[in-house]
């Protein structure tokens, strides 16, 4: 060998020198007998240089690497001898190799192993450990070239071509076959022999074993006498790093769910027992950190074999699997929160998978405990169903939090739930069915988004609701024979009516499934009344996607329209509040319609005609009808007609008005119909509630048409009246003044007197001491009352009062007055001052009615200081802050209007006839001055609250 260029190997050497020694090894490589050369000088121990050993190695490793198939039988057979020769030197030469020789070494008897195992060379182990036998350092090049063979094999880190790989492959199976057993033989004798008195070799089996377990039979290493040792290993400061690596590597292996939880139940409790699940933050940090890794495996090996057994249907064993999780928490936790950053991140794993199946567990827990139990009475339910439904609504908050964590696992687990049941719904008990589309139903709240659009957006979730919806309504489960499923099925229909959006051509089998004995017509009472509700709902909400079925749904719900007779025993399928859906959904099937108002006003008379006829009857009936009982019935019957009616015009809107449909003249002819049941002596309550609500209605729809008939019907509703039959009668007058104005002011000017002196005749009639009833009648009419008056004067009549004459319209101011000052009644005191501050801005000026301007300050003024200052004006109660803060308005408007006049008549009259002092006489004006409103109705407050004893 060229010496000159071998010094060039030296680190130290200079770089000429280093030049030439890459050009000589490069010129070996070409050449056809240098590694002969090397293999001699290795063989022969020719060089004590370090560096020349390793470059022979270099040689070698090239030759076996890029040229072997060049060579001679012979010439491999010396390359094989060479390399046993070294070995057998290394246990005769009085010092070991440097490492990083005894790795290179290693690694050439790795590739040669990878050459020859399968065709020349099948006793390579056996020959190396006859060689070796437990010489410790020939046992170190033993260990350190099944590590060189394991990177060679299995080292995920180097890319292996498709043909490497099948090598691999098969030199992996060619071992378990040949010589596994015999190789982890050795390792049970060197553990065994070197344990206690040489770690250094203890540690490098180990990471042998912890290397091979992954690819070798488990239960080769997984055994009594392996596992104890290892366990033995962990109360070896020396050992235990190496020995918590191996044990993960074990518990990592792929087995048997069942007998992965025992292994690791079985090293747990060992571990344990050893004081190992104490965690002290003094404790040697570098094992902690492999610990922590060991801890991290084994509860991700238990969760994994959870999952399987969940998986398989084995609960009793994922019981058991559970509970070996949960044993492992509290030394998860205390691994986390260390204070070493590489301990606590080596346990997230655990900690992540841990609160993945808690959600699970949750998720499982709750969906089983929605179940309904066998006893559950649905046709009667009592105490216990309620406190069921109860406990439903406090799982269903527990769902919707699970939800927020982690939606995706909801969304997965309810699909599984939901597609199994409704695969075989046929033969499943009817509570399992019920539950798996109720959970359907709650993921709309669960999951939520705006405007119910649950059908776009995000896609993996668009399409597993679109896929569940599709299932639902084409399974056949609506015909299921139980309530609770036939109700879920209806309810989740109407919840996610946007699928019909994305999917019409399911619209017919729904509306049908509620047409028939599954809906509208169920054997069940319960069922046909929710139906009912749910029906309008699912028909207002398709809208235009109704066109093509209007007429064939009319038809069909023709029976389902009829008035009820007032005859004892008929029984109906629908009760009449049930049928005022459907008298909305049949209006809104009409309006919503594509028809031309011709043929809208055709249906809406063939849907109303039916109510006037029988209206008539009946009203007939009732005024000759002697028996009380029997005019109560008919009275009813009559009131159910107008509120169909009435309920029929909520299919109108700002788009589709009465008069766009052609529709005004039916409910115009309604109005005729109706308006002469206001005349009845009989049953009078009952009669003019349904009257005056379908007047609320049509004074909405039929606009100023209604007027002609508001007249005639205030006289006949004024007529004997009660306390709560005017009280129900003024809101109507309000909705008339506010939304016709100066249109009804000659009406108003004409009734104004009239509904008052009923008003008054009401409040002045005489009542018990105790007639507690009686008494908040009168408190309500008194504030419909006001509520009139702030209505007239707040629309801008104050000419309907003004044309009352004189002494009429000073009976009202006064009535006003008294309503802010001597009723304890904050509602109406706020509504009586809004009135007078009113007032004051129409009437205050200087051009106002005669007399006003001293009624402001003979009355109105005072009325703004004695109503605070009554005992009975908490100023610690929300509605009385609010009526002061309209005295406080009417203060500011006087002002307004009067200007300097007010400031003087308060500062030299008024608050001095009260004993206010001076000064305080003066902070009173400054505040009132105040262009701010907001300064005055504090300072006000203030001003009571020091005023009051």
């Amino acid at each position: 060998m060229d010496e000159q260029a071998l010094l060039g190997l030296n680190p130290n050497a200079d770089a000429d020198f280093r030049q030439r020694a890459l050009a000589y090894f490069e010129q070996l490589k070409i050449s056809q007998d240098a590694w002969q050369v090397c293999a001699e000088a290795l063989a022969q121990s020719i060089y004590s240089d370090d560096h020349i050993k390793f470059f022979c190695f270099q040689v070698l490793e090239h030759q076996i690497k890029f040229k072997y198939s060049e060579l001679t039988e012979v010439q491999q057979q010396l390359i094989r001898e060479t390399l046993i020769t070294w070995l057998q030197a290394q246990m005769l030469n009085p010092q070991p190799e440097k490492t990083f020789i005894r790795n290179k070494a290693a690694q050439v008897f790795a590739l040669l192993f990878v050459t020859e195992y399968l065709t020349k060379w099948p006793k390579f182990f056996f020959d190396i450990l006859s060689v070796v036998d437990l010489n410790p350092r020939g046992v170190d090049m033993y260990l350190r070239i099944l590590m060189a063979v394991d990177a060679e094999l299995v080292d995920r880190d180097v890319v292996h071509t498709s043909e490497e790989a099948r090598r691999n492959t098969l030199l992996k199976d060619t071992m378990r076959e040949q010589c596994i057993p015999s190789l982890v033989e050795s390792w049970y004798q060197i553990l065994q022999n070197y344990q206690y008195n040489n770690s250094e070799l203890t540690c490098q089996c180990l990471e042998v074993v912890g290397a091979y377990v992954s690819w070798i039979d488990l239960s080769l290493i997984a055994n009594e006498r392996f596992i104890n040792m290892l366990l033995g290993h962990m109360s070896v400061e020396v050992l235990r790093e190496e020995a918590c690596d191996c044990l993960f590597e074990i518990v990592n292996k792929g087995m048997d769910p069942i007998d992965k939880t025992k292994l690791v139940e079985s090293l747990c409790q060992v571990l344990q027992s050893a004081g190992l699940f104490s965690i002290d933050q003094e404790d040697d940090v570098d094992f902690l950190a492999r610990f922590s890794k060991l801890v991290n495996g084994m509860g991700q090996a238990l969760i994994a074999s959870w999952t399987k057994l969940i998986k398989n249907g084995d609960m009793k064993s994922a019981q058991d699997a559970l509970q070996a999780i949960e044993a492992k928490v509290a030394l998860m936790l205390q691994l986390l929160i260390h204070e070493d950053d590489d301990i606590s991140s080596n346990i997230i794993g655990f900690c992540y998978d841990y609160l993945h199946i808690l959600k699970q567990a949750i998720m499982l827990a709750v969906m089983k405990k929605l179940t309904y139990d066998e006893e559950y009475n649905f046709e009667n339910e009592g105490e216990d169903e309620a406190m069921f439904v109860e406990y439903r609504k406090q799982l269903k908050l527990l769902l919707d939090r699970l939800a927020q964590v982690s939606p995706e696992l909801l969304l997965a687990s309810v699909r599984r739930v939901f597609n199994t049941t409704l695969q075989n719904w046929q033969t499943t008990r009817f509570m399992e069915v019920e539950v798996a589309i109720r959970l359907l139903y709650m993921l709309a709240e669960a999951l939520p988004v705006s405007h119910g659009a649950h059908f776009s957006g995000d896609v993996t979730k668009a399409t597993a609701l679109q896929d569940m919806m599709r299932t639902l309504v084409t399974s056949g489960v609506s015909a299921y024979q139980h309530t609770s499923v036939t109700l879920e099925f209806f309810e989740t229909v109407v919840r996610y009516e946007k699928f019909f959006a994305v999917e019409p051509q399911h619209i017919p089998t729904v509306l049908m499934a509620f047409l028939d004995h599954r809906g509208l017509r169920h054997t069940s009472p319960k069922v046909r009344s929710r139906t009912a509700y749910l029906f309008s709902r699912f028909v207002k909400s398709l809208n235009k996607q109704m066109n093509p079925f209007i007429e064939d749904v009319l038809n069909r719900i023709q029976d389902l329209l009829e008035l009820s007779p007032p005859e004892n025993g008929y029984q109906a399928l629908l009760s009449s509040d049930d049928q005022l859906f459907i008298y909305e959904t049949a209006g809104v099937l009409i309006v919503n319609s594509e028809y031309s108002a011709e043929r809208k006003q055709v249906l809406m008379r063939n849907l109303l005609t039916p109510l006037m006829e029988k209206f008539k009857v009946l009203l007939e009936k009732l005024m000759m009808a002697q028996d009380e009982d029997r005019q109560m019935a008919l009275a009813d019957c009559l009131n159910h007609a107008v509120g169909f009616a009435s309920r029929t015009s909520k299919a109108f809107s700002n788009k589709q008005t009465v008069k766009q449909c052609g529709c005004s003249e039916v409910y115009l002819d309604c109005l005729q119909t109706f308006l002469p049941a206001l005349s009845c002596p009989l049953q009078k309550e009952v009669l003019r509630s349904g009257v005056r609500t379908f007047l609320h209605r049509m004074i909405i729809c039929l606009e100023e048409e209604v007027l002609p008939f508001i007249p005639s019907a205030s006289e006949h509703m004024l007529k004997d009246c009660e306390a709560k039959d005017l009280q129900e009668f003024i809101p109507l007058i309000n909705q008339i003044t506010a939304k016709f104005k100066t249109q009804v002011s000659p009406f108003l000017q004409q009734m104004f007197m009239p509904l008052l002196h009923a008003i008054f005749e009401v409040l002045l009639l005489p009542a018990e001491e105790n007639d507690q009833s009686a008494a908040l009648e009168k408190q309500m009419l008194r504030r419909s009352y006001f509520a009139f008056l702030q209505t007239v004067t707040g629309s801008g009549m104050s000419e309907v009062i003004a044309n009352q004459g004189a002494e009429n319209v000073e009976r009202v101011l006064f009535t006003v007055i008294q309503g802010a000052v001597d009723y304890p009644d904050p509602i109406a005191q706020k509504t009586c001052f809004i009135i007078l501050s009113k007032l004051v801005e129409l009437w205050g000026g200087k051009d106002g009615p005669v007399g006003f301007a001293d009624f402001v300050y003979k009355h109105i003024v005072p009325a703004c200081f004695l109503a605070p200052l009554k005992q009975t004006f908490d100023l610690a109660d929300a509605q009385t802050v609010l009526a002061l803060s309209e005295c406080a308005v009417t203060l500011k408007t006087i002002h307004l209007k009067r200007g300097p006049e007010c400031i003087q008549y308060l500062q030299q009259e008024y608050l001095p006839s009260l004993q206010v002092a001076p000064e305080i006489i003066q902070e009173f004006c400054q505040a009132l001055q105040q262009p701010d409103a907001k300064v005055f109705k504090n300072y006000l407050k203030v001003f009571f609250q020091r005023a009051k004893p």
